[in-house]
């Protein structure tokens, strides 16, 4: 799938047609969704190969910067994502994918939602606790992929 090329400015911030900015590195950010509470899901990032994919299968497909490679969300968890919507923002330089969720998590971790945790800053402006938003994981990500997410490189600048 060719997608087309960026012409001008009013085409790319007004126009009807999908002119998508990849950075360098070849991918856009994705901000997903939950369809129906609108409650932010995850952000993840898209190479067009992954675009191409989620828009002909209707299955949320990205980009896994960690592994560098492609791949469909739940194909190793079972917590896929059914694709209802993808809007993109007025620059073209980020998708927003809404989604249903096929059993109820989206976090690699084993939470609903990868935001799970929230910086108290109302309290304190030098505590960085995180206060936890959910408490209880929806699957166990070690069945779900064979090893412990926590055991993984510590991505650092």
């Amino acid at each position: 799938m060719d997608f087309p090329i960026r012409s001008s400015l009013f085409d790319i911030e007004e126009g009807k047609q999908l002119q998508a900015l990849f950075d360098a590195q070849g991918l856009i950010p994705v901000i997903t969704q939950d369809n129906a509470s609108l409650e932010v899901l995850m952000l993840g990032w898209m190479s067009r190969e992954a675009l191409e994919k989620t828009i002909v299968s209707g299955m949320a497909h990205y980009w896994s910067r960690a592994r560098q490679q492609l791949w469909k969300k739940g194909e190793r968890s079972g917590q896929a994502q059914i694709v209802n919507r993808i809007l993109i923002d007025d620059d073209q330089d980020c998708l927003l994918l809404r989604v249903t969720l096929t059993k109820g998590a989206s976090c690699h971790v084993g939470y609903h939602s990868c935001f799970f945790r929230e910086l108290n800053i109302a309290d304190s402006k030098t505590d960085f606790s995180l206060t936890y938003l959910e408490t209880e994981k929806i699957y166990d990500p070690e069945l779900a992929y064979g090893f412990n997410p926590h055991q993984q490189t510590i991505k650092t600048p």
